[in-house]
């Protein structure tokens, strides 16, 4: 099964602290996604789900903390605070805004990346691979999930496309990447990735009569919605 690799997004205007930032990660062996403003950051998350968010307070177009809240508003992956910005009132206006953690600078590249790498391994096992939207839940030890506490009965083919989409809420999957998440054949038709959304949808109806998770994205494919 191809992996997403893990992308940190780094918001940040300044770009020598910018490249240190990137310079720490990827020595870590993580993908890094720089943008210079607020604006970037959130059209950038619509359209791709990055791991992490190092967010800069001070940006020139809008301040972190209004970014930061826009981003909670759609999506809970963790976001960093890293900035200049040392006084306590800041830090409780950057924790309250729905950040994960608050740097100040300046700061030890070393440290801002196993404090990455810490917050991405807490996020995975508190969420990834176990509850999204309060409603499914992913065992993935025992390879079931279930929703609201009744197990859906799904083919192995079936959770391995349900469990792929749920372990990166909101992104779009294109059918060949719902195939090779399901270890099936590339050469396999994308009528059966179709066939499996439909009767998962169809299993989860029965479980709870109203509710879908998997949105279709016309020409692109689907995704799971929190």
């Amino acid at each position: 099964m191809k992996i997403p690799e893990t992308v940190i997004l780094i918001v940040e205007d300044e770009s020598v602290i910018a490249e240190t930032i990137i310079f720490a990660l990827e020595s870590e062996g993580l993908k890094t996604k720089w943008v210079a403003t607020g604006q970037d950051a959130l059209t950038y998350i619509s359209q791709s789900t990055p791991n992490l968010v190092i967010l800069d307070v001070g940006l020139p177009d809008q301040s972190g903390f209004e970014v930061c809240k826009n981003i909670r508003s759609f999506s809970n992956i963790p976001i960093l605070f890293l900035t200049s910005r040392s006084s306590d009132l800041d830090e409780v206006r950057g924790l309250e805004s729905g950040a994960d953690d608050y740097i100040t600078k300046p700061f030890t590249p070393q440290v801002l990346a196993l404090r990455v790498l810490n917050k991405l391994k807490r996020f995975k096992n508190s969420s990834h691979g176990s509850l999204d939207g309060g409603v499914l839940l992913d065992d993935r030890a025992a390879k079931t999930i279930s929703l609201e506490g009744v197990n859906i009965d799904l083919t192995r083919y079936e959770y391995l496309i349900l469990s792929q989409m749920m372990s990166y809420p909101n992104r779009k999957y294109s059918r060949e990447e719902l195939l090779s998440a399901a270890s099936l054949d590339s050469e396999s038709f994308d009528r059966t990735v179709d066939t499996h959304i439909k009767t998962i949808r169809k299993k989860i109806v029965n479980v709870k009569s109203g509710y879908n998770p998997i949105k279709t994205h016309r020409n692109l494919g689907y995704s799971y919605e929190v």
